[in-house]
């Protein structure tokens, strides 16, 4: 089986983000960047099915080259070869495609992405890559069991879980519960050393739609003082008023 786990490079979740040009750009300095966590679960996923069942991983990024510490990170946790896309990520439909056309040239029979990325939040790339390629597509994915052509996939619903086959070619957003926090890999200096040998190929994208553009970003307004009160009237006459909750 050959697998293709999609690598989103994100800000790490205790930098402290800023916006530039009129609040048009974002800040990359000082911030540390990360595999997009529901990546690293698919990663750690995909690890299983190399160990359990041979599977080749490759990774895939679309990103200039400050991605390359991330996809050598993926590559020190036990994937065997790196693809990055050499464009800068406009949006979700301009990912997927370039996606998919790594995925048509590389015959993959598994796709793992991420069911979103924590930085913009979209949603979108798994959907759209999978009608992109006519492959069968599961998302909010928190189990995935493969054997010989058919997946066995759990999903998370509103109210409950689903249990769904499908067969392979198969796309999936996964998220945590995929594998657990506790089961996720840290690289030991083997695999970093490792890491640096194995092969990060660099390939042009293709002519691709962009179909969407940032116009502006606004960070949440801070949160005001705490007032306190010592009656419940009072409390319930605030949130009438004031709160406007009820």
């Amino acid at each position: 089986m050959k697998i293709l786990v999609c690598i989103s490079n994100v800000p790490d979740t205790t930098s402290k983000i800023n916006f530039t040009e009129g609040d048009t750009q974002f800040d990359t300095n000082g911030v540390q960047f990360v595999i997009n966590p529901n990546d690293e679960f698919g990663l750690t996923r995909a690890m299983w099915f190399k160990e359990k069942q041979g599977a080749t991983v490759h990774i895939a990024t679309v990103g200039d080259a400050s991605v390359e510490p991330t996809m050598r990170k993926a590559l020190a946790i036990g994937a065997d070869e790196g693809i990055r896309i050499n464009a800068v990520p406009t949006d979700g439909f301009f990912v997927a495609e370039q996606l998919a056309h790594v995925i048509k040239e590389g015959a993959y029979d598994l796709i793992i992405a991420g069911r979103e990325s924590i930085d913009y939040n979209g949603g979108m790339v798994p959907g759209i890559l999978a009608g992109l390629l006519g492959m069968n597509f599961v998302n909010t994915c928190i189990g995935l069991e493969v054997e010989g052509d058919t997946a066995t996939a759990l999903r998370e619903i509103d109210g409950g879980k689903e249990k769904v086959t499908a067969q392979l070619p198969l796309v999936i957003g996964g998220q945590k519960g995929l594998v657990e926090e506790s089961d996720l890999k840290i690289p030991n200096m083997r695999g970093i050393m490792m890491a640096r040998k194995k092969a990060l190929n660099v390939v042009e994208p293709i002519g691709a739609t962009t179909a969407t553009a940032d116009k502006k970003f606004e960070k949440p307004e801070p949160k005001g003082a705490v007032k306190l009160t010592e009656s419940v009237d009072e409390l319930v006459e605030l949130l009438h008023t004031e709160a406007k909750v009820i």
